[in-house]
């Protein structure tokens, strides 16, 4: 009998064990006394209470647990079991935490998210590893990303719940009718979370702004932006900062730069741009030697580390590019006015300035500030008509450029750079702001001329910091890398383009450049160089901010930062920074923070990247709504379980046909052979395939076009 007394009571003592654990992990960092654990797990009478405390005792025999004075008890952490990074919501509840790209993502199940929600920087208890995933379980929320969110009122008798547009939120938001403010059942709202009590399994919110039960684009931009994170008014505060910043130069200032302003100058961006970042300068030496300036917008004059308009500005870390609209990382009297570096104005400018030859090959280098006077806005098109061989303004300087351009991108892809041709859907708007027309922007030579040097700028800035030089210490700096392809992804490719009968040897690292390169330009006139194009970039790492430099495959170089878009990027307004500081023998006033910046900028630039991509896709329904019934010639242009994306070849917009509208058989996502096979017939669909669809219907909200196969 006694035996099995001591049985029991040892199951009760190891029970009890686990759930006391279970307290400390949840809440780590908690300084716990005895008689709050006893609460905690719901024990009342004596003996198990002096149960708890020799268990208490034991924990801190065994380093689990530390004692404190005063009879406190606080969680020893496993530093090797807890991580820290950004939960990725998917719309059934679950997550993944992104860490880093020397860790694999950690699963989080729906019963382990801990009241997280997408996007926020989270602390996570790793609680099981396998060969194939690793799971954890969120124990504190680091910074929550975003508190304000889109989506539609559902109203019920006393409260309402915000059912979000995002359905990877991570959650409805409960309303109380006091918190309303008139918002009514079925309305399009912007509702901001006010708290999220421990035992509630929704957060509480109030609305901010009704936006209307009529879909419209500004409130389908605006919700956009709203799940994306991204801001789209700036505070009082930065506006009035914005507001005492006037155009005219100070000649004190002046004095204390080189100027530029009677030299060639001139600008060459996109027909419709107003932010002029950049402007490029000619002049012939005594020598014969030409020398070319790069002169970038001196934002870091205007915006200093600390003022409102520089909080904001790392907040937002780059401007949004919408279909119909722009999102400036600072107001526009500092984007489009005081910083812009419009023609026929005096205008500050940072500058990179290289003595060369006409072959490029460069004997001298000079960084600093500058004063610079455009004469002459070119746009793409009129340059493109330049160097085709119209006559025209700065015809010998454009031309020159032009060729000197060449011969840095020829040696670019023979030092193993990616030759990647961008493709860009645009649309043409109507006065109302409806799409009419749809236009593939293609990479031209003034495109390339542009780009080409800028990039030089970049590198050489990046190599005037980051090649170590007698006497000075290491400089904390923000490079823009681009690491190695992961050789899974590239098997992932090779079998992709083996359906359309390629195959590429990709066994040296060195050389897989070199073999896209190739096939690029071997299929440059096939119909599937687009979508091959689109797969090998996704089969490429992300490019990102870090301060350890790894070099920049992508482009060849050792050394690259980003230097030449400070209007739009908050990374080049630190590298203006801290170049300015070392031109000058100044104190590096950047230290270990620069990490957190690199972090931030490198996350708000991909959800910059979504919200462009759901633009794109909410104007491509604008655009069929009127062609539903119509067919069209289309390329299957991606493959899922749900079904097959086809590209419609007349206007280039992308549909999905869904699985089960698949006729002729039951068929199937094959994830191996990455094709979508019939049960029976064993027919299959792969990228490439040409087919013919019928577009059926529109979802505003999904931004998603459903098509039929015929």
């Amino acid at each position: 009998m006694r035996k099995q007394n001591g049985k029991k009571s040892n199951k009760l003592k190891q029970s009890l064990i686990h759930v006391i654990r279970k307290v400390f992990e949840k809440n780590p960092g908690a300084k716990l006394t005895h008689k709050q654990v006893c609460e905690m797990v719901d024990v009342r009478d004596n003996a198990l209470r002096k149960l708890v405390y020799t268990i208490l005792q034991d924990l801190a025999v065994e380093k689990y647990l530390k004692t404190l004075s005063h009879g406190e008890y606080v969680l020893i952490e496993d530093t090797a079991n807890y991580v820290e990074g950004t939960l990725s919501m998917s719309a059934r509840g679950a997550g993944f935490v992104m860490v880093s790209k020397e860790v694999k993502d950690i699963y989080i199940a729906p019963e382990n998210v801990n009241q997280s929600l997408n996007g926020d920087v989270v602390k996570v208890q790793i609680i099981k590893k396998g060969p194939t995933r690793t799971e954890g379980r969120i124990i504190a929320i680091v910074e929550r990303e975003r508190t304000q969110f889109v989506g539609v009122i559902q109203m019920h008798e006393n409260f309402a719940f915000l059912i979000p547009d995002n359905t990877r939120a991570g959650t409805d938001i409960y309303i109380p009718k006091e918190k309303l403010n008139g918002a009514k059942d079925g309305e399009k709202c912007l509702v901001k979370i006010t708290v999220w009590p421990k035992s509630a399994g929704n957060p509480f919110g109030e609305v901010i702004e009704c936006l209307g039960k009529k879909s419209t684009n500004d409130t389908e931009m605006l919700s956009i932006l709203c799940n994306n994170g991204i801001e789209f008014q700036f505070p009082n505060e930065v506006l009035s900062q914005a507001e005492t910043v006037g155009m005219d130069l100070d000649p004190l200032e002046i004095e204390k730069r080189r100027d530029f302003r009677n030299i060639t100058t001139f600008t060459i961006d996109p027909v419709d741009a107003k932010d002029f970042d950049d402007a490029l300068s000619y002049q012939i030496l005594e020598n014969g030697h030409l020398e070319i300036g790069i002169h970038i917008a001196d934002v870091s004059h205007y915006v200093t580390p600390g003022s409102p308009m520089d909080i904001e500005a790392l907040k937002r870390s780059n401007s949004v590019y919408l279909v119909d609209r722009v999102v400036p990382m600072l107001p526009e009297q500092l984007s489009n006015m005081a910083c812009s570096l419009r023609p026929h104005e005096d205008k500050y400018s940072f500058s990179a300035v290289f003595e060369m030859d006409e072959n490029g090959k460069i004997y001298n280098e000079w960084f600093g500030k500058t004063v610079i006077h455009s004469d002459r806005r070119f746009s793409y098109e009129e340059a493109q008509e330049i160097i085709e061989g119209k006559e025209g303004d700065y015809q010998t300087e454009i031309r020159k450029l032009d060729a000197i351009a060449k011969l840095y991108r020829g040696k670019r892809m023979k030092n193993g750079a990616l030759s990647i041709e961008s493709e860009e859907m645009r649309f043409k708007l109507d006065e109302e702001g409806m799409p009419v027309e749809v236009m593939i922007k293609v990479s031209k030579d003034a495109h390339k001329l542009v780009e080409e040097f800028m990039l030089l700028a970049n590198r050489k800035v990046a190599e005037f910091i980051g090649i170590p030089k007698k006497g000075r210490d290491q400089i904390p700096f923000v490079y823009r890398c681009h690491d190695k392809p992961d050789e899974t992804k590239i098997g992932v490719f090779n079998v992709f383009i083996d359906k359309f009968g390629y195959k590429l040897d990709f066994t040296a690292p060195d050389q897989i450049a070199k073999s896209i390169n190739k096939l690029l330009d071997d299929i440059r006139l096939t119909n599937e160089y687009s979508i091959i194009q689109t797969m090998a970039i996704r089969s490429m790492a992300k490019a990102s901010y870090e301060t350890k430099n790894i070099g920049h495959y992508g482009l060849a170089f050792e050394h690259y930062t980003h230097f030449t878009s400070p209007i739009r990027r908050y990374a080049d307004l630190v590298v203006h920074r801290i170049v300015f500081e070392e031109l000058n023998a100044q104190k590096h006033k950047y230290g270990k923070e620069l990490d957190d910046v690199c972090k931030r900028i490198s996350r708000m630039e991909r959800k910059a990247v979504d919200a462009e991509r759901d633009s794109t896709k909410y104007f491509q329904v604008l655009f069929v709504q009127d062609k539903i019934g119509e067919e069209f010639e289309g390329i299957v242009s991606g493959l899922t379980e749900h079904g097959l994306f086809v590209k419609m070849i007349e206007n280039q917009c992308e549909g999905l046909v869904a699985m089960s509208d698949i006729p002729g058989d039951r068929f199937y996502f094959d994830q191996e052979k990455f094709s979508v096979i019939g049960a029976k017939t064993k027919k299959e669909y792969n990228f490439g395939d040409k087919v013919r669809v019928k577009i059926y219907e529109v979802h505003f909200q999904k931004r998603q076009i459903d098509l039929e196969m015929l």
